[in-house]
């Protein structure tokens, strides 16, 4: 059974541009005034939380290291004794990691310490065992510290990482395995994370059959559904597969309105253009809000972004490139900020061009796959895949990112700098 559909907390109010198509920055700016997050929040352990998105800021309740204590392996002491005997001392004691002495070291004295080991009152500085020698007199160990050293050598601070009551992460941010491992440092078992965003998958089209089934004359595997599950898994969120609806209005609009009872978001492929069979968008008016619809892109023109109630619906086209291209630029951006996390924007990198291009049309965003090459060199640049069309995977598979060609930009000179986002912006691997 579907989950119970919690509280919402998006606009309910009616907005529709009135342009023909949007460019990509007009877009942009559309879902991010549009989208907040809608999720509830839940206590998680800690061994859990990997990739969750904080509801609250995370303090530091101790300092970090707790004591003072050495960085390496060698011999505690303090400075003003080092001054005052040239670097010769008996070894009174020795203190391990996890093992404070037990009494103050005395003047004129030094301990024998390891890594992570807690300085000893009255040490302050250590010497690395590597740079002195060690002797026995009368049967008692002592050692002979080279000159030089500053006082406070090799000893880590209390609170040098962090300090109490430092705020560690604010909430907004997705857990990264080090700001995990920054939650353990200071003792916090569990942490107050966004509940996962939950996403029902939709694939339209009377052409559309999922793998495994046979193929007749004129119909496509749906792969879509696959990369947008694959997608979505790397934001961590819920996902529900709705399976594949025929080209019907009445079909379509039912599936909608059940869905959106239920769901934090509805995404679907195909059905999102101006054919005749084409009702996805038509049901979306009916049911709910359209914000935005036809963007001025290269591939992913027909995209559309809407909501039922307080459920946003994303519909993204039908050709797996487009598919990929509007989900990594708009949609993913949109979910996260969903799940409670900032509105983000992938880096681009200025990159020479191993190609040219003579003309391009103006007023439209391109994106095209682009593929890193390395010259003898040295010198990074990128070449774009040989074809262009929108439903070729075999594009995705090869390229390392995007390149980005912008409006204003009517062709491109070979060795231009142009706009690159890899695929590890995306939280994607490489290659």
């Amino acid at each position: 059974m579907p989950p119970n559909k919690p509280s919402r907390r998006l606009l309910d109010d009616c907005f529709l541009h009135d342009k023909e198509r949007l460019k990509h920055a007009e877009a942009l700016a559309i879902l991010r005034a549009r989208v907040q997050p809608v999720t509830d929040a839940e206590t998680v352990p800690l061994d859990q939380a990997a990739g969750r998105i904080l509801a609250q800021t995370v303090t530091a309740p101790r300092d970090v290291p707790l004591n003072d204590n050495a960085a390496v392996d060698g011999y505690a002491f303090g400075h003003a004794s080092y001054e005052a005997t040239g670097g010769f001392f008996p070894v009174e004691t020795r203190v391990a990691a996890g093992h404070p002495a037990e009494a103050p070291l005395l003047p004129g004295r030094a301990a024998r310490i390891f890594t992570g080991g807690v300085m000893p009152e009255g040490a302050d500085t250590i010497a690395m065992q590597e740079d002195c020698e060690n002797h026995d007199q009368d049967g008692a160990p002592f050692v002979i510290i080279p000159p030089g050293l500053k006082k406070g050598a090799n000893r880590r601070r209390a609170g040098e990482d962090l300090a109490s009551g430092t705020v560690l992460l604010d909430a907004g941010t997705r857990l990264r395995p080090q700001d995990i491992a920054a939650i353990a440092s200071v003792g916090l078992a569990d942490v107050f994370v966004s509940r996962r965003l939950r996403v029902a998958l939709l694939s339209t089209g009377d052409e559309i059959v999922r793998p495994g089934a046979e193929l007749h004359s004129g119909q496509v595997y749906d792969s879509n559904h696959y990369l947008l599950r694959a997608l979505l898994e790397t934001l961590g969120v819920e996902i529900t597969d709705l399976g594949v609806l025929a080209d019907d209005y009445g079909t379509i609009r039912t599936a909608l309105e059940a869905a959106a009872e239920t769901y934090d978001v509805i995404m679907t492929t195909g059905g999102a253009s101006r054919g005749e069979e084409d009702h996805l968008v038509t049901a979306l008016d009916d049911l709910g809000s359209r914000h935005m619809w036809q963007l001025a892109i290269k591939p992913g023109r027909p995209m559309n972004f809407g909501q039922i109630g307080d459920c946003v619906q994303l519909g993204l086209p039908g050709n797996p490139v487009a598919v990929m291209v509007c989900f990594l630029l708009y949609a993913r951006p949109a979910l996260l900020a969903l799940s409670g996390a900032p509105w983000s924007e992938p880096v681009r990198y200025q990159v020479p061009a191993d190609f040219e291009i003579a003309k391009k049309k103006p007023d439209r965003r391109e994106f095209l796959r682009g593929i890193l090459r390395t010259d003898a060199d040295g010198t990074l640049r990128v070449e774009k895949f040989a074809r262009d069309g929108s439903g070729l995977i075999t594009g995705l598979r090869e390229a390392d990112g995007l390149i980005e060609i912008a409006e204003e930009v009517t062709s491109v000179a070979k060795g231009a700098l142009v706009p690159f986002i890899p695929f590890s912006e995306f939280g994607l691997p490489p290659r």
